[in-house]
Protein backbone atom coordinates (compact mmCIF):
# COMPACT_ATOMS: atom_id res chain seq x y z
CA UNK A 1 0.00 0.00 0.00
CA UNK A 2 1.34 3.42 -0.82
CA UNK A 3 2.31 5.07 2.69
CA UNK A 4 3.23 8.78 3.33
CA UNK A 5 6.08 9.14 0.83
CA UNK A 6 4.59 7.74 -2.14
CA UNK A 7 1.85 9.78 -1.86
CA UNK A 8 3.79 12.91 -1.68
CA UNK A 9 5.94 11.74 -4.71
CA UNK A 10 2.21 11.63 -6.96
CA UNK A 11 1.33 15.09 -4.93
CA UNK A 12 4.08 16.67 -6.40
CA UNK A 13 4.00 15.04 -9.82
CA UNK A 14 0.14 16.30 -10.09
CA UNK A 15 1.48 19.81 -8.77
CA UNK A 16 3.92 19.90 -11.60
CA UNK A 17 1.63 18.82 -14.56
CA UNK A 18 -2.10 19.19 -13.63
CA UNK A 19 -2.06 23.00 -11.05
CA UNK A 20 -3.81 25.41 -12.58
CA UNK A 21 -5.43 23.29 -15.82
CA UNK A 22 -9.00 23.10 -16.13
CA UNK A 23 -10.90 19.24 -16.16
CA UNK A 24 -12.57 20.11 -19.92
CA UNK A 25 -14.20 16.65 -19.42
CA UNK A 26 -14.43 13.40 -17.09
CA UNK A 27 -14.53 9.65 -18.39
CA UNK A 28 -15.74 7.23 -15.53
CA UNK A 29 -14.97 3.40 -16.95
CA UNK A 30 -15.38 1.81 -13.85
CA UNK A 31 -18.11 3.64 -11.85
CA UNK A 32 -16.88 1.30 -8.77
CA UNK A 33 -14.15 3.84 -8.64
CA UNK A 34 -16.64 6.29 -6.86
CA UNK A 35 -18.34 3.80 -4.24
CA UNK A 36 -17.10 6.44 -1.97
CA UNK A 37 -18.35 9.57 -3.30
CA UNK A 38 -22.01 11.41 -2.25
CA UNK A 39 -22.64 8.77 0.14
CA UNK A 40 -24.46 10.80 2.51
CA UNK A 41 -26.60 10.93 -0.53
CA UNK A 42 -27.26 7.52 -0.81
CA UNK A 43 -26.72 7.86 -4.58
CA UNK A 44 -27.76 4.77 -6.99
CA UNK A 45 -24.88 4.30 -9.31
CA UNK A 46 -25.84 6.77 -12.38
CA UNK A 47 -26.40 9.18 -10.17
CA UNK A 48 -23.44 9.00 -8.52
CA UNK A 49 -21.47 8.92 -11.60
CA UNK A 50 -23.45 12.33 -12.98
CA UNK A 51 -22.88 13.95 -9.50
CA UNK A 52 -19.13 12.89 -10.11
CA UNK A 53 -19.23 14.00 -13.38
CA UNK A 54 -20.99 17.88 -13.01
CA UNK A 55 -18.95 18.77 -9.92
CA UNK A 56 -15.91 17.83 -11.60
CA UNK A 57 -16.42 19.36 -14.98
CA UNK A 58 -14.93 23.06 -15.87
CA UNK A 59 -13.08 23.33 -12.32
CA UNK A 60 -10.18 24.58 -12.18
CA UNK A 61 -7.60 21.99 -10.39
CA UNK A 62 -5.94 24.36 -7.43
CA UNK A 63 -2.45 23.27 -5.56
CA UNK A 64 -2.59 19.31 -4.68
CA UNK A 65 -2.44 18.87 -1.10
CA UNK A 66 -1.71 15.52 1.26
CA UNK A 67 -2.16 14.46 4.95
CA UNK A 68 -0.52 11.36 5.99
CA UNK A 69 -1.66 8.73 2.81
CA UNK A 70 -4.58 11.32 1.85
CA UNK A 71 -4.11 12.98 -1.56
CA UNK A 72 -6.45 16.02 -2.55
CA UNK A 73 -7.12 18.84 -5.04
CA UNK A 74 -8.94 21.36 -3.75
CA UNK A 75 -11.31 22.72 -6.55
CA UNK A 76 -11.41 26.39 -8.20
CA UNK A 77 -14.83 27.56 -6.11
CA UNK A 78 -14.17 30.93 -5.98
CA UNK A 79 -17.72 32.48 -7.53
CA UNK A 80 -19.52 29.67 -5.51
CA UNK A 81 -21.79 30.40 -2.34
CA UNK A 82 -19.47 27.76 -0.62
CA UNK A 83 -15.86 29.83 -0.17
CA UNK A 84 -18.27 33.22 0.28
CA UNK A 85 -20.33 31.38 3.42
CA UNK A 86 -17.20 30.36 5.40
CA UNK A 87 -16.64 32.21 8.26
CA UNK A 88 -13.23 32.48 10.71
CA UNK A 89 -14.27 30.44 13.39
CA UNK A 90 -16.61 28.28 12.18
CA UNK A 91 -15.69 25.24 13.27
CA UNK A 92 -16.75 22.64 10.29
CA UNK A 93 -18.32 25.12 7.96
CA UNK A 94 -17.19 24.23 4.11
CA UNK A 95 -14.63 26.48 2.53
CA UNK A 96 -15.27 24.67 -0.55
CA UNK A 97 -14.80 21.19 -2.77
CA UNK A 98 -11.89 19.50 -3.37
CA UNK A 99 -11.30 15.93 -5.25
CA UNK A 100 -10.13 13.49 -2.69
CA UNK A 101 -8.24 10.22 -4.46
CA UNK A 102 -8.11 7.10 -2.55
CA UNK A 103 -4.52 5.14 -3.64
CA UNK A 104 -5.77 2.29 -1.26
CA UNK A 105 -3.76 -1.02 -2.49
CA UNK A 106 -2.68 -0.29 -6.26
CA UNK A 107 -4.08 2.86 -7.03
CA UNK A 108 -1.96 5.28 -9.19
CA UNK A 109 -2.23 8.63 -10.86
CA UNK A 110 -1.19 9.30 -14.33
CA UNK A 111 -0.18 12.03 -16.38
CA UNK A 112 -0.73 11.11 -20.01
CA UNK A 113 -1.39 11.83 -23.50
CA UNK A 114 -4.91 10.87 -25.23
CA UNK A 115 -2.93 8.95 -27.88
CA UNK A 116 -1.29 6.47 -25.21
CA UNK A 117 -2.51 3.50 -24.84
CA UNK A 118 -5.34 2.68 -22.18
CA UNK A 119 -3.85 1.14 -18.80
CA UNK A 120 -5.66 -2.60 -18.30
CA UNK A 121 -7.17 -1.31 -14.81
CA UNK A 122 -8.17 2.02 -16.07
CA UNK A 123 -10.95 3.60 -14.19
CA UNK A 124 -11.03 7.38 -14.15
CA UNK A 125 -9.71 10.07 -17.03
CA UNK A 126 -9.73 13.91 -16.18
CA UNK A 127 -9.59 15.75 -19.54
CA UNK A 128 -6.96 18.61 -19.06
CA UNK A 129 -6.97 21.67 -21.02
CA UNK A 130 -4.05 24.37 -20.58
CA UNK A 131 -0.70 24.01 -21.36
CA UNK A 132 -0.12 23.24 -24.79
CA UNK A 133 2.61 21.08 -24.12
CA UNK A 134 1.90 19.46 -21.21
CA UNK A 135 0.20 15.86 -21.34
CA UNK A 136 -3.67 16.00 -21.88
CA UNK A 137 -4.80 13.34 -19.04
CA UNK A 138 -5.04 12.69 -15.55
CA UNK A 139 -5.32 8.97 -15.25
CA UNK A 140 -6.54 6.75 -12.38
CA UNK A 141 -5.23 3.39 -12.57
CA UNK A 142 -6.23 0.87 -9.73
CA UNK A 143 -6.25 -2.94 -10.33
CA UNK A 144 -7.53 -3.86 -6.56
CA UNK A 145 -10.29 -1.49 -6.77
CA UNK A 146 -9.36 -0.72 -2.78
CA UNK A 147 -9.16 3.19 -4.16
CA UNK A 148 -11.30 5.37 -5.65
CA UNK A 149 -12.04 8.78 -6.42
CA UNK A 150 -15.07 11.23 -4.64
CA UNK A 151 -15.88 15.29 -4.37
CA UNK A 152 -15.21 16.48 -0.67
CA UNK A 153 -16.27 19.34 0.82
CA UNK A 154 -13.16 21.19 2.86
CA UNK A 155 -13.52 22.25 6.02
CA UNK A 156 -11.00 24.59 8.25
CA UNK A 157 -8.31 22.44 9.83
CA UNK A 158 -4.83 23.10 11.36
CA UNK A 159 -3.70 21.46 7.64
CA UNK A 160 -0.89 24.00 6.62
CA UNK A 161 -3.40 24.48 4.01
CA UNK A 162 -5.77 25.76 6.56
CA UNK A 163 -8.48 22.79 5.42
CA UNK A 164 -9.23 19.18 4.75
CA UNK A 165 -11.75 17.17 3.11
CA UNK A 166 -14.57 16.45 5.36
CA UNK A 167 -13.79 12.78 4.29
CA UNK A 168 -10.38 13.25 5.91
CA UNK A 169 -11.01 14.99 8.75
CA UNK A 170 -10.94 11.67 11.12
CA UNK A 171 -7.04 11.83 10.21
CA UNK A 172 -4.10 12.53 12.60
CA UNK A 173 -1.50 14.91 11.65
CA UNK A 174 1.76 13.45 9.67
CA UNK A 175 4.90 13.89 11.60
CA UNK A 176 6.62 15.62 8.36
CA UNK A 177 3.29 18.69 8.72
CA UNK A 178 4.92 22.09 10.12
CA UNK A 179 4.12 22.49 13.90
CA UNK A 180 3.89 18.69 14.38
CA UNK A 181 3.40 18.39 17.95
CA UNK A 182 5.80 16.05 19.40
CA UNK A 183 5.02 16.79 23.34
CA UNK A 184 1.26 15.61 22.18
CA UNK A 185 2.83 13.00 20.28
CA UNK A 186 4.63 11.25 23.33
CA UNK A 187 1.85 11.75 25.63
CA UNK A 188 -0.89 10.03 22.91
CA UNK A 189 1.48 6.91 22.58
CA UNK A 190 1.49 6.95 27.17
CA UNK A 191 -2.26 7.42 26.62
CA UNK A 192 -2.57 4.47 24.53
CA UNK A 193 -2.77 0.53 25.78
CA UNK A 194 -1.61 -1.01 22.99
CA UNK A 195 2.18 -2.08 20.98
CA UNK A 196 4.16 0.82 19.83
CA UNK A 197 3.78 -0.52 15.95
CA UNK A 198 -0.05 -1.03 16.58
CA UNK A 199 0.04 3.22 17.85
CA UNK A 200 2.30 3.86 14.72
CA UNK A 201 0.01 2.49 12.18
CA UNK A 202 -3.25 4.34 13.68
CA UNK A 203 -4.08 6.35 11.47
CA UNK A 204 -5.85 8.29 13.83
CA UNK A 205 -2.68 8.71 16.01
CA UNK A 206 -0.22 9.60 13.65
CA UNK A 207 -0.93 9.59 9.52
CA UNK A 208 1.29 8.32 6.58
CA UNK A 209 2.97 5.12 8.66
CA UNK A 210 2.50 1.88 6.83
CA UNK A 211 3.68 -1.59 7.61
CA UNK A 212 7.14 -0.91 5.73
CA UNK A 213 7.99 2.62 7.25
CA UNK A 214 7.07 1.50 10.70
CA UNK A 215 9.22 -1.56 10.85
CA UNK A 216 12.35 0.65 9.50
CA UNK A 217 11.75 3.94 12.17
CA UNK A 218 11.55 0.98 14.98
CA UNK A 219 14.97 -0.40 14.11
CA UNK A 220 16.25 3.24 13.48
CA UNK A 221 15.24 3.95 17.38
CA UNK A 222 16.37 0.58 18.89
CA UNK A 223 12.97 -0.20 19.91
CA UNK A 224 10.67 -3.90 19.77
CA UNK A 225 7.43 -3.34 17.50
CA UNK A 226 5.32 -5.09 20.50
CA UNK A 227 7.00 -3.00 23.18
CA UNK A 228 4.27 -1.49 25.26
CA UNK A 229 3.61 2.27 24.21
CA UNK A 230 2.56 2.37 28.68
CA UNK A 231 6.52 2.12 29.17
CA UNK A 232 7.83 4.74 26.50
CA UNK A 233 9.93 7.48 28.10
CA UNK A 234 9.96 11.18 26.90
CA UNK A 235 13.47 10.34 24.76
CA UNK A 236 12.38 7.04 23.75
CA UNK A 237 9.55 8.97 22.16
CA UNK A 238 11.65 11.45 20.88
CA UNK A 239 14.15 8.97 19.26
CA UNK A 240 11.15 6.94 18.03
CA UNK A 241 9.72 10.33 16.42
CA UNK A 242 13.51 11.26 14.68
CA UNK A 243 13.54 7.74 13.32
CA UNK A 244 9.75 8.18 11.69
CA UNK A 245 10.92 11.47 10.24
CA UNK A 246 14.37 10.16 9.06
CA UNK A 247 12.82 7.42 7.38
CA UNK A 248 9.87 9.13 5.82
CA UNK A 249 12.52 11.65 4.24
CA UNK A 250 14.83 9.23 2.68
CA UNK A 251 12.31 7.30 1.45
CA UNK A 252 10.81 10.38 0.09
CA UNK A 253 14.52 11.61 -1.34
CA UNK A 254 14.45 8.12 -3.55
CA UNK A 255 11.18 8.60 -4.42
CA UNK A 256 9.21 6.35 -2.89
CA UNK A 257 9.41 2.64 -2.46
CA UNK A 258 8.44 -0.13 -5.24
CA UNK A 259 8.44 -4.16 -4.95
CA UNK A 260 6.53 -4.35 -8.35
CA UNK A 261 4.58 -2.12 -10.35
CA UNK A 262 1.62 -1.11 -8.58
CA UNK A 263 3.16 2.09 -6.93
CA UNK A 264 4.66 4.85 -9.88
CA UNK A 265 4.88 8.15 -10.02
CA UNK A 266 2.62 10.48 -12.34
CA UNK A 267 5.38 9.62 -14.87
CA UNK A 268 5.16 5.91 -14.43
CA UNK A 269 8.83 5.46 -13.01
CA UNK A 270 9.26 3.44 -9.76
CA UNK A 271 10.85 4.41 -6.49
CA UNK A 272 13.98 2.94 -5.58
CA UNK A 273 14.14 3.08 -1.63
CA UNK A 274 13.60 -1.02 -1.76
CA UNK A 275 17.41 -1.03 -2.11
CA UNK A 276 17.91 1.00 1.01
CA UNK A 277 15.57 -0.51 3.31
CA UNK A 278 17.50 -2.23 6.60
CA UNK A 279 14.94 -4.92 8.27
CA UNK A 280 11.68 -4.80 6.02
CA UNK A 281 11.63 -7.62 4.23
CA UNK A 282 15.38 -8.75 4.86
CA UNK A 283 14.46 -11.63 7.05
CA UNK A 284 16.85 -13.98 7.34
CA UNK A 285 19.93 -11.88 6.73
CA UNK A 286 22.32 -9.60 8.79
CA UNK A 287 21.30 -6.43 10.60
CA UNK A 288 23.36 -3.80 8.77
CA UNK A 289 24.19 -2.40 12.82
CA UNK A 290 24.96 -5.83 14.41
CA UNK A 291 25.27 -8.56 12.46
CA UNK A 292 22.63 -10.44 14.28
CA UNK A 293 19.81 -12.38 11.87
CA UNK A 294 16.80 -10.10 10.96
CA UNK A 295 13.63 -12.02 12.01
CA UNK A 296 9.80 -11.83 10.35
CA UNK A 297 6.74 -12.52 13.13
CA UNK A 298 2.99 -12.31 11.60
CA UNK A 299 1.38 -9.22 12.57
CA UNK A 300 -1.97 -7.75 11.90
CA UNK A 301 -1.63 -10.44 8.93
CA UNK A 302 0.98 -8.86 8.13
CA UNK A 303 4.70 -8.88 9.11
CA UNK A 304 6.89 -7.25 11.70
CA UNK A 305 10.74 -7.63 10.66
CA UNK A 306 13.07 -6.71 13.59
CA UNK A 307 16.69 -7.24 14.85
CA UNK A 308 16.42 -9.60 18.25
CA UNK A 309 19.56 -7.98 19.15
CA UNK A 310 19.48 -3.73 18.75
CA UNK A 311 15.36 -4.12 19.19
CA UNK A 312 14.92 -6.65 22.42
CA UNK A 313 11.95 -7.70 23.31
CA UNK A 314 9.27 -6.38 25.98
CA UNK A 315 9.65 -8.12 28.95
CA UNK A 316 6.04 -11.11 29.77
CA UNK A 317 4.81 -8.12 31.98
CA UNK A 318 4.78 -6.00 29.58
CA UNK A 319 3.66 -8.36 26.86
CA UNK A 320 0.59 -8.90 29.10
CA UNK A 321 -0.06 -5.11 29.43
CA UNK A 322 0.00 -4.36 25.95
CA UNK A 323 -2.30 -7.33 25.39
CA UNK A 324 0.15 -9.70 23.03
CA UNK A 325 1.11 -12.53 25.92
Amino acid sequence: MPELPEVEVVRRGISRWAMGRTVESVTVHDPRSLRRHALGAALDEPARLGSFTTALTQQRLLAPQRRGKFLWIPLDRSTTAATAAAQPGSGTAPVGESLLIHLGMSGQVLIDEPSAPAQKHLKITLELGGEDSAPKQLRFIDQRIFGGMQISELVPSTHPSGSVPAAAVHIAPDPLEPGFDEETFFRTLRRRKTGLKRALLDQGMVSGIGNIYADEALWLARLHYLRSTQTITRAESARLLSGVKTVLLAALEAGGTSFDALYVNVNGASGYFSRSLNVYGQQGRPCPRCGTEVRRETFMNRGSHFCPKCQPGPRPARLRASGRA
